[in-house]
């Protein structure tokens, strides 16, 4: 891919845990202090990496959450009970600890000014952290390219970045459209159930504006928004998309 750091060809650099932030009951932000930093494009990745004290490891790959234009490095990570990093992440960590990391990695799921728009940012779960980054950005530099975004979650408390989000919407940085999946308050006005082609076709501009869109999140989530997108009429090669299954963190 174009612009894509690889892997290979990068080091492993150890950062400092400056501030964690309680987003949701099971996700937590690390805010992270990393001199010499190359800095990064809103949307890449970088590689976590955990060692044990008998030297067994493990890595995982984590979106950006802070745009190249912040002080610091965020990640967002969503504990999984049975995974191998993303409890240690969010139940362990404290503010002075050590993390070791490699990046930034990726070069297609990113947004920047020259890339233009209109922009549609369709986010599943934990896949709002690399939107956010692109919010965020899209902020920092007064882009006029008209943004929105469509958030989906399971309910009201497993939003991440909800006050940010609903400030953001507020304040006219951003349209913002939630759905919520499995439970919502009585007087809920948005999205009640999964995303389907009535809500993509409500929220995304017409097919004709030639939008640029990324989805993020669970495999399933990411591939049917992108097939009934296709399918409502817009260009896949302007569908951009970036998933994540159970084992990724």
């Amino acid at each position: 891919m174009a612009g894509a750091a690889l892997p290979g060809r990068l080091s492993w650099q150890t950062a400092t845990v400056r501030e964690l932030l309680d987003e949701t009951p099971s996700t937590k932000s690390i805010v992270l202090e990393l001199p010499g930093w190359a800095g990064h494009r809103a949307g890449q990745h970088v590689d976590v990496r955990l060692t044990a004290e008998d030297g067994y490891q493990a890595q995982r790959s984590y979106s950006l959450a802070s745009a190249p234009d912040q002080s610091g490095l965020m990640l967002t990570v969503q504990r999984l009970e049975d995974g191998e990093v993303s409890p240690y992440l969010v139940d362990v960590l404290e503010p002075g600890d050590p993390l070791e990391l490699r990046g930034p990695i990726g070069g297609y799921f990113v947004w920047e000014a020259a890339l233009g728009g209109p922009l549609l940012l369709i986010g599943g779960g934990s896949g709002i952290v690399p939107l956010r980054a692109i919010v965020e950005h899209h902020a920092a530099i007064g882009s006029q390219v008209p943004l929105r975004m469509l958030y989906s979650a399971r309910s009201q408390e497993d939003l991440i970045y909800r006050a940010e989000l609903e400030r953001l919407a507020g304040a006219g940085e951003l349209e913002l459209e939630v759905a919520l999946t499995r439970a919502w308050p009585e007087d809920w006005q948005g999205h009640r159930g999964r995303v389907d082609a009535q809500l993509l076709g409500r929220v995304a501009w017409e097919p004709a504006a030639r939008a640029l869109v990324y989805v993020c999140g669970p495999s399933g989530f990411v591939e049917t928004v992108a097939n009934t997108l296709v399918e409502l009429g817009h260009d896949a090669r302007r569908v951009r998309t970036e998933r994540f299954g159970p084992t990724g963190s």
